[in-house]
């Protein structure tokens, strides 16, 4: 049987407001955390004063470290990494992580998008690495100040590798006991499914159109196209045999419908002239039908629509 594992130092990489829920509420645990960013004014508004969080649920806390350099964690190594950036700086992210990489460390994917395990594993041991699906929608409202729209626990991971139960099991445990109820499954590939469909169908047409999520729903004609587009992926993951469950249509549908007056992510990173994370959600649907012999014509259509609205 293998030994119960406990981990104490972890580090955050991406200070946004995904990444600074999750070393608030970690750090409010009693656990040592380390958050780091390219953007100082990030990292020193979340030391001090501190983090605060506000919208569905308040905490205010400070992290103990802040760094603008990933090699700086070489200094102090944590026992877990948590990934929270644009999947699109995961190969950068990794390579840096390679330096002071050693077995007993292990390293979580904490952000949308498909495979975005896959790609941290093209640098580092897959023995180590643990994917993660979130379920908390959030924005931020200034350097350190996090809009909390939506908490949906529990929150799941699970590891790529059998050897890394025992880790997973114990990083759920951390997160949960400081707030954050997650629970390690096994079926994590499934569960990214559920979710970047609804993320493929909601946040590209927002980013297109401009409008909010709730926007979206209460316009008939471009909530068709979110419709098609879920339909359409929906067709995607059973074609190569993804289990979403058999009401899994008319529940994204009435999942979405609820959603509130949201600006997505995808939305914000338009608005903010960076690069989107649509090739590694709708980028990855055309990729899987494509393997699986289906037309995916409005997954190409809305790609790259947002491609086109990203800086060049």
């Amino acid at each position: 049987m293998s030994e119960k594992k406990e981990f104490k130092k972890f580090a955050v990489i991406g200070a946004g407001p995904v990444g600074c829920i999750v070393a608030a509420y970690l750090a409010r645990g009693g656990y040592e955390v380390t958050l780091c960013d390219v953007v100082p004014e990030l990292v020193r508004a979340a030391v001090d004063p501190g983090i605060r969080i506000e919208g569905t649920e308040e905490l205010e806390q400070k992290v103990k470290r802040g760094i603008t350099q990933i090699d700086e964690l070489a200094n102090d190594p944590p026992d877990v990494i948590i990934i929270t950036v644009k999947a699109t700086v995961l190969h950068l992210i990794a390579s840096a992580i390679e330096g002071f990489f050693h077995k007993d460390m292990y390293i979580v994917s904490w952000q949308n998008g498909i495979d975005t395990e896959s790609v941290i594993a093209e640098t580092l041991s897959r023995g180590n690495i643990i994917r993660a699906v979130v379920n908390y929608g959030c924005g931020l409202v200034k350097p350190g100040h996090v809009h909390l729209a939506f908490h949906h626990p529990p929150h799941l991971l699970q590891e790529l590798e059998p050897s890394g139960k025992t880790a997973a099991l114990a990083i759920a445990q951390a997160l949960s006991d400081s707030g954050l109820p997650t629970e390690r499954t096994e079926t994590i590939v499934d569960m990214v499914w559920r979710k970047s469909i609804m993320n493929a169908c909601m946040n590209p047409v927002c980013a297109a159109t401009g409008l909010t999520m709730a926007e979206v729903i209460r316009d008939p004609i471009v909530f068709q196209i979110v419709d098609n587009l879920v339909k359409e992926s929906v067709q995607v993951a059973r074609a190569n045999e993804i289990s979403l469950g058999w009401d899994y249509y008319p529940y994204a549908i009435d999942y979405m419908k609820h959603a509130g007056d949201h600006k997505p992510s995808m939305l914000v990173d338009i608005e903010n002239k960076r690069h989107t994370e649509v090739d590694f959600i709708n980028g990855k649907i055309v990729e899987y039908g494509r393997q699986a012999g289906i037309e995916t014509p409005y997954n190409l259509m809305i790609r790259a629509l947002v491609k086109a609205l990203e800086p060049k």
